[in-house]
């Protein structure tokens, strides 16, 4: 679901892993966002959802097995309250500063209307490095 890696990440990795005395702060927590309009690789050019009750969430991931990790717990967004939230096409997960990491399409969008609620239950999201 998210593997297309951010321009951010890609530096980060390149930085610390090629180029020794270039650590990388880990993130202490990352959030999945929800999209609208995908974003680039770059982090611009989407258009996240806002508004009306939405709010990034909090999102786990279990360890690493051949190339790729799933989400380890439920992910549940708040109930759209006084709007629309539009039709989710895309997903990103940011760190806790900010930072785009990865983001992808969803297997079919979402029409998410006032009043309704978008989880993804565990193993729905998948990163992958392969």
């Amino acid at each position: 679901m998210a593997d297309n890696k951010s321009d951010y990440l890609e530096d980060a990795v390149l930085n610390h892993f090629l180029r020794p005395g270039n650590s990388v702060t880990a993130p202490t927590s990352v959030e999945l966002a929800l999209f609208t309009v995908a974003p680039g690789d770059d982090g611009t050019g989407g258009t996240e959802v806002s508004g009306n009750g939405y709010a990034r969430q909090a999102v786990t991931f279990g360890a690493p097995s051949g190339g790729t990790v799933q989400n380890s717990g439920i992910v549940a967004f708040p109930q759209a309250s006084g709007g629309d939230w539009g039709t989710i096409v895309a997903t990103g997960i940011y760190d806790n500063s900010g930072n785009l990491l990865y983001h992808g399409a969803l297997a079919s969008s979402k029409l998410v209307e006032d009043g309704d609620t978008i989880s993804f239950v565990v193993g729905a999201i998948t990163v992958s490095e392969v």
